[in-house]
């Protein structure tokens, strides 16, 4: 029969008797019920559903049905809010009961399938015994033969040999008397004596010969006792297995593992009996010297199977593992060790270096794994008006670095988390951050910030304090601004349409504007060529305004201070412009076909502070 009707006929009957099981539990709950008559000769029946998670029937009262033929309010027949909650619940514990069972099945295949490969090979193994000791009887028998017919041409060469001699006497015996017959009748008395004498010599002679009349060999055949010791032992050694020779572990597969176990399989490609396995694991770590008396110890684990789930282990930490088979003689050698892999740790998304816009958002994260990591999941599903998950939920797979720019639909909300992913599989999903496209969302880029320059705890407000600090007390790094007290801010890499705004008090000149990444740190904002920003200056009779790039300013005049200056960059248009977000009044525009992206920048020229407000919804005025 083969496997797979076996097997389908075993899930069939398991299926049958969980049916069976399960509908003899749901009627040993449920209540008797009563029909009950209804004027006019009909009868119907009302059923609800209990807590206990079975159905329940009741007898319905009286009443006539309604003229349109649906049931009111007192002669509800069937609790459908109720009734659909708990078939779910049922359905979802007999899916359970259905999965468990082909777990079971999927087991009892493995088994089924682990025993007919130890029958085959014992009876290959008793198959090769019956073969040796029917060779090795075969070649006794024709040593004996050979040797019985060596002793019987030996037995037949020594008779043949008296025979021959017993003729020759015979012949010698009948010539003496024929010749002394002769000498008998001899008249002639003178020849009588003179030949008497010799023949009468001869005949003595020939009287004092012994001659043998016994047989030279024994007619009987000898029979030496068989030494049949080696067949004996040969005979015993049928119920002796030899010991297995060392099994083969697999490479790692993928999706194998978790944070805390491993799933390891191995393979004999002889046809020994093993009884068992022993799997011996332990972790490796990069700082324990080979020839250390402090390494990791190991631990195993003993199994049946060809294959093992080892737990409680490290996160994203590698395992060194290696198997060894035994059965009644003995162990086999140990297998070539191989290396595991456990999954690796949730990363950990970097908050202040992600930023978005209403198309789409950079996320940034680290790893935290010391093991390396094959790649990375982004995962996203947006979130209701209250802030409830959807079911819909999208995926980014195989992410090389720690950073991905993803493509979004704008005035939406999003939950968005990453996963790490090597051999073992993937990690536990990181803690979410939440991702508004309404508008354009950035950090500052603190590296970039001028030594006098600080920041307020959220990271949107900095400050210019009235202490100047000697040079020699500033730590300029590569990336700083060195002459001007300005800093950079995050804006993702889209092209389409940015908006922010700064707040700033009138007392305090400041610089505004976007600049290229590569620009100057050693210069002023706006006196070059990648940068373009709008510059307040306080003079003791009024408020200046410059909007300088290149170091030029067109002559504007602005009669109202701007308190929340409105920032609008459009990419496909080549506009910068700069509007007093208090009055909707737009105050300046820069013409350029940006050819890099661009970065916001801000500067104070004196002491004081400048706040930034982002992720807001562009007015309706700033890009028309």
């Amino acid at each position: 029969m083969d496997l797979n009707d076996i097997r389908g006929g075993r899930l069939a009957v398991i299926s049958e008797e969980s049916e069976q099981q399960d509908f003899s539990r749901e009627s040993s709950t449920m209540e008797a019920y009563n029909v009950v008559p209804e004027p006019g000769g009909r009868t119907f029946q009302r059923f609800s559903v209990n807590t206990n998670e079975s159905l329940r029937f009741e007898p319905c009262e009286d009443s006539c049905p309604s003229p349109t033929g649906a049931e009111d309010g007192r002669d509800d027949v069937f609790e459908k809010g109720e009734c659909e909650g708990e078939i779910a619940s049922i359905r979802n514990q007999l899916q359970g009961k259905v999965a468990e069972m082909e777990n079971f099945a999927g087991h009892l295949e493995e088994i089924f399938l682990t025993v007919e490969e130890n029958f085959g090979r014992q009876e290959q193994h008793l198959e090769q015994h019956y073969n040796d000791v029917l060779q090795t009887l075969s070649q006794r028998y024709d040593d004996r033969e050979t040797g019985l017919q060596e002793e019987k041409k030996s037995k037949l060469e020594s008779l043949y040999k008296q025979l021959v001699a017993c003729g020759q006497a015979l012949d010698t015996s009948k010539e003496l008397i024929e010749t002394a017959q002769e000498v008998y009748r001899c008249q002639d008395e003178r020849l009588f004596l003179k030949t008497v004498m010799p023949i009468i010599k001869r005949v003595e002679e020939f009287a004092k010969e012994d001659i043998d009349l016994s047989l030279s060999t024994s007619l009987e055949f000898s029979t030496p006792l068989a030494d049949l010791s080696d067949v004996k032992t040969m005979m015993d050694s049928i119920n002796v297995v030899p010991a297995p020779s060392a099994p083969v572990i697999n490479p790692q597969l993928p999706n194998s593992a978790t944070q805390t176990s491993l799933h390891v399989c191995w393979s004999l490609f002889s046809d020994d009996t093993v009884e068992y396995y022993e799997l011996y694991y332990r972790p490796v770590l990069e700082d324990t010297p080979a020839d250390s008396t402090c390494a990791p110890q190991e631990s195993k684990v003993k199994v049946k199977e060809t294959h093992c789930t080892v737990t409680d282990l490290l996160h994203n930490a590698q395992y060194e593992l290696w198997v060894t088979a035994t059965n009644t003689t003995g162990i086999s050698p140990a297998s070539e060790k191989a290396l595991y892999m456990t999954v690796p740790s949730p990363p950990a998304i970097k908050q202040r270096e992600c930023s978005s816009c209403p198309e789409a958002a950079l996320i940034r994260w680290e790893s935290g794994n010391t093991n390396p990591v094959d790649s990375y999941i982004v995962e996203l599903s947006e979130t209701g008006t209250v802030g409830a998950e959807s079911n819909i939920t999208e995926s980014i797979v195989a992410v090389p670095t720690c950073q991905c720019l993803i493509q979004l639909q704008a005035g939406r909300q999003y939950l968005i988390s990453v996963r790490a992913v090597n051999i073992g599989g993937p990690s536990d999903r990181s803690d979410a951050i939440t991702i508004s496209t309404t508008g354009t969302f950035f950090y500052l880029l603190e590296d970039t910030a001028h030594p006098c320059l600080s920041m307020s705890e959220d990271g949107f407000t900095i400050f210019y304090g009235d202490e100047e600090l000697p040079i020699t007390a500033m730590a300029f790094e590569d990336n700083t601004f060195t002459r001007c007290v300005a800093i950079l801010g995050d804006l993702i890499p889209v092209r389409g349409r940015h908006y922010w705004e700064v707040e700033v008090d009138d007392e305090t000149e400041f610089r505004v504007g976007v600049a290229y990444e590569d620009t100057e740190r050693d210069g002023y904002l706006g006196a070059n060529g990648s940068s373009w920003c709008m510059r307040h200056i306080r003079t003791p009779s009024r408020h200046k305004y410059e909007f300088l790039h290149n170091g030029w300013s067109p002559d504007l005049r602005i009669t109202v201070h701007p308190v929340r200056i409105g920032v609008a960059l459009d990419y496909d248009r080549g506009t910068l412009r700069f509007f007093n977000a208090n009055l909707e009044q737009h105050l300046h525009t820069f013409h350029c076909r940006f050819h890099n992206y661009v970065h916001p920048c801000f500067s104070l020229d004196n002491p004081g502070a400048l706040t930034v407000h982002n992720g807001i919804q562009a007015p309706d005025y700033t890009f028309i």
